[in-house]
């Protein structure tokens, strides 16, 4: 048989085949790996099953200060408050990939404006922050208001609630990814919804946050998830998160 006819069979042959499976629901289905099960939770309040609650309301256990002692913010009620003077805390556990809920409110009293109203933060891995700040008619730079990624990316929209209302984020985050000289090959990326309202899309984090100048990569492995003391009177409650 010449190659010609050999080519012209071979061809016909293969789409006798996918035209059997066009005609085959089941050429098309994948049974496995099945997903793994997880149990979502029974109400809006409460965590899925496979979270790693970080603050449930009961004390800081699962949290430190900076500098490695104990986390010294006031627990009442069910809700942590940021003590001025005291410091950032920070999570004992670090993470990577993640999925992240957290709720906050800014001081029902208000007294100041722009970045001195509601002050605080979420740094994801101790580097990426994640902006809180009272902007509820309160007009600041944009790439520094709640929402956004500190310095880098401006929140879509802002959606945030009046002062002394609780606010959520839920957050997916992933990793930068170095080679192996310790050089950026995938930016950090992060999807923010602010009470449900999505503000940040899949944003590329340029580097870790700077207050001044622009910022740089440098190599790292995991991290902690650390709190801003920005000496306002913030409350968090109700943190927990999924390792992805």
């Amino acid at each position: 048989m010449s190659a010609k006819y050999f080519l012209i069979g071979t061809f016909a042959w293969v789409v006798t085949m996918v035209n059997a499976q066009d005609r085959n629901p089941q050429s098309t289905e994948v049974w496995e790996p099945q997903p793994r099960i997880v149990a979502p939770a029974k109400t809006i309040t409460e965590p899925p099953s496979d979270a790693i609650i970080l603050f449930d309301g009961k004390d800081l256990s699962s949290w430190l200060a900076a500098d490695g002692t104990a986390a010294q913010w006031t627990v009442s009620g069910g809700e942590t408050t940021v003590a001025p003077g005291k410091g950032e805390i920070k999570t004992k556990q670090t993470f990577g990939d993640m999925q992240l809920h957290i709720e906050w409110a800014s001081p029902i009293k208000v007294e100041s404006e722009g970045q001195g109203r509601g002050n605080s933060g979420i740094f994801i891995q101790e580097r990426y922050e994640l902006q809180v700040l009272d902007n509820y008619e309160n007009k600041t730079y944009a790439n520094g208001q709640a929402g956004s990624i500190y310095k880098q990316g401006m929140p879509l929209v802002n959606a945030c609630r009046k002062p002394g209302e609780w606010q959520m984020y839920d957050v997916i985050y992933t990793v930068p990814r170095f080679n192996k000289e310790g050089r950026v090959i995938e930016t950090a990326k992060i999807t923010v919804l602010h009470n449900g309202i999505l503000v940040q899309n899949n944003f590329a984090i340029v580097g870790p946050t700077e207050f001044i100048g622009f910022p740089v990569y440098k190599e790292h492995g995991k991290g902690a998830i650390k709190l801003q003391d920005h000496g306002n009177l913030v409350k968090y409650r109700n943190i927990w998160v999924r390792e992805l």
